[in-house]
């Protein structure tokens, strides 16, 4: 059974029922002028507190089932959420923050942030009685989406394009969707219109421009972020949190978390947020008065393909200027050495697109928005293995040795590794 009482434009207040067709042009009254997202309302009387005390034990995020658009009889789950909080002193200090913490969102089942988003979507798709759920994904949304849909006995359709990671597609056909890859990027849209329209696909993604965001129900997923990270820092609330943009859902759910344990006395403060985009169009758009994002033309191809968009939402803005929070580009230039930098001093391999949170939180040190002492709180959205080919080359082909010795020979270009170290050869000497 839903708990879902019906829409809210986050723009204008307007309100709609449950069965409002969700088209993905957002709420028909802004549509015009600034094109907007909705957001679930609830049943004013339904909601009670972040974990709710018969879930406060599951081990996934269903535990804040109270604040979901679904019960917890009706979740289609793979145990996703409750992803560690890592403290990340030593990168911190590299970055003159040493009060860094990572939410690592690669420890999902999918291996990225968007199981939050599926697993609610599918839960609502099936509980309407959706056969086929569908979605234009670059990766991590339709790998997602295909393994909670296997999950809950749906079809899955992935629309995506070329120059999509090699690893993610592959990841997405195991789980049993299917797969259409199209040459023109533009095309996805009418094709998974024509098929909610004609076939009455469950779809998960926008299809329509200019983007509001993905489908209502799924971003409340986003929301448990928030409860997550206030509740694994023990009631207290992050000075910052930063997390890679593109259409903004995750941004825009996270917030709504904050919003809600304040609203619930949880917390006495909210959060700024961080947004790192590619092309800028979040960052303009806050340097304006007005609430529409414009396109911004992409002056490069970016590695980091996920968050690539040229404009990102009103959804997006918003939940930046509530914060005051801000927006930060994050071009190619040093971002696999960043990869590598926070893989090899906190153990956390990153995504690409994962990585430029670090990135932007850098510059926004080194410009003075973020104090030294500031407490920030970067979230990692998928794991490294996600672009693998996107991240390495032929180059890093592991070398093979002839014999025990060239292999010391190779290892003496180390002296860490190949000198003992002083207990070592105290305990030799002993």
């Amino acid at each position: 059974m839903s708990r879902a009482a019906g829409f809210s434009c986050i723009r204008c207040g307007a309100l709609f029922r449950i069965d409002t067709k969700i088209d993905s042009r957002g709420c028909p009254i802004c549509c015009a002028e600034a094109p907007a997202n909705l957001k679930v309302a609830y049943d004013p009387s339904g909601a009670t507190s972040a974990a709710s005390a018969a879930g406060a034990a599951l081990p996934s995020l269903w535990r804040y089932a109270d604040m979901l658009p679904c019960g917890l009889s009706d979740a289609i789950s793979l145990g996703e959420g409750l992803t560690p909080l890592l403290s990340a002193e030593k990168l911190g200090k590299q970055l003159g923050v040493p009060k860094l913490l990572i939410k690592d969102e690669g420890a999902n089942p999918t291996w990225s942030h968007k199981d939050r988003f599926s697993t609610v979507a599918v839960s609502m798709a099936r509980l309407s009685g959706a056969r086929v759920v569908a979605t234009a994904s670059s990766g991590n949304a339709g790998a997602s989406l295909a393994a909670y849909a296997a999950r809950a006995g749906l079809k899955c359709v992935v629309v995506t394009f070329s120059g999509t990671a090699g690893a993610m597609l592959a990841q997405i056909r195991k789980y049993g969707a299917s797969v259409v890859s199209l040459a023109d990027k533009s095309h996805r849209w009418p094709l998974l219109a024509a098929g909610t329209e004609r076939l009455g696909w469950f779809a998960t993604s926008p299809f329509h421009s200019p983007v509001v965001g993905s489908h209502p129900v799924g971003i409340e997923g986003y929301k448990t972020l928030a409860y997550e990270i206030v509740e694994q820092m023990h009631g207290a609330v992050p000075d910052w949190c930063a997390l890679p943009v593109c259409y903004g859902d995750a941004l825009a759910g996270l917030w709504a978390g904050f919003k809600d344990l304040l609203s619930q006395g949880k917390i006495e403060r909210l959060p700024r947020l961080v947004a790192a985009e590619v092309h800028g169009s979040l960052a303009r758009a806050l340097a304006g008065k007005g609430d529409l994002v414009a396109e911004v033309p992409a002056s490069f191809d970016t590695l980091a393909i996920s968050i690539g968009t040229t404009r990102s939402t009103f959804q997006a803005l918003n939940a930046l200027r509530e914060s005051g929070g801000t927006a930060m580009p994050v071009g190619n230039i040093g971002l696999i050495a960043m990869q590598q930098q926070l893989a090899a001093t906190e153990g956390v391999f990153a995504e690409l697109a994962s990585v430029t949170p670090f990135a932007a939180i850098e510059s926004l040190r080194r410009e003075g928005t973020i104090a030294r002492s500031d407490s920030v709180v970067a979230i990692v959205t998928a794991s490294g293995l996600k672009d693998l080919d996107r991240s390495t080359g032929a180059g890093q082909a592991q070398q093979s040795f002839r014999s025990v010795a060239e292999a010391w020979e190779h290892l003496a270009q180390d002296s860490d590794s190949f000198t003992p170290s002083d207990e070592q050869r105290a305990a030799k000497m002993s």
